[in-house]
């Protein structure tokens, strides 16, 4: 009769190797954002990342400290890339004449392609909010930015508003947009298309 594998160490997906401390911290960190973005946050075990990786239960603990240790590093590093695409998205609304349709499609391909939607909704579900804190400083740049490209110092109420709603179309898109676009027959952009079009009535209507 075969020996069966110790409890929490699953079945490898890959063949085990050596790796520096540095290296395996990011293999495991790519690997946690797949499982995120394919199953969900039930998904981010230290044993799936393990499995995916090629490297046993106890060694992923080393690296990670522990489960919520894996969870927070997974964050920290989604945030970091969220708040660069923020940052991309500043420069393309500073040089690009559609500016809109740029500042949306670049927000929400953050979200969906990025995976922040899933990690936006994860940090919801946990109540965690103080990780969204680093992308404070990225979503005041994109308001100023905003409000020095369409419209004068004044309208800052707008310009949040349209920024509010940017990063909420492009969550709810990411999160549940599929599914809510088969229903109703609508193509895949269709959302950012709307969202494209509205950001104009925030800027040039009084509020």
């Amino acid at each position: 009769m075969a020996k069966s594998e110790p409890a929490g160490d699953p079945p490898e997906r890959v063949r085990r190797r050596k790796r520096l401390g540095d290296e395996a911290r990011e293999e495991g960190l790519i690997a946690a954002r797949r499982l995120l973005l394919d199953g969900g946050p039930a998904a981010v075990t230290l044993a799936n990342v393990g499995r995916e990786i090629g490297m046993s239960h106890a060694n992923v603990l080393h690296h990670f400290g522990s489960a919520a240790g894996l969870q927070s590093a997974l964050m920290g590093s989604m945030i970091r890339d969220l708040t660069a695409a923020l940052d991309d998205a500043v420069a393309a609304l500073s040089s690009d004449s559609a500016a809109p349709r740029a500042l949306v499609n670049r927000v929400f391909d953050a979200f969906d392609q990025g995976g922040a939607g899933q990690l936006a909704a994860w940090i919801a579900m946990s109540r965690d909010f103080g990780h969204l804190e680093p992308i404070r400083e990225a979503v005041r740049s994109l308001v100023v930015a905003f409000r020095d490209k369409f419209v004068d110092e004044d309208a800052d109420a707008r310009v949040r508003a349209a920024v509010l709603l940017i990063a909420v179309c492009a969550f709810g898109d990411a999160v549940i947009g599929p599914q809510l676009r088969d229903m109703l027959g609508q193509g895949d952009d269709e959302l950012r298309t709307i969202t494209a079009k509205l950001i104009p009535m925030f800027l040039i209507s009084p509020f």
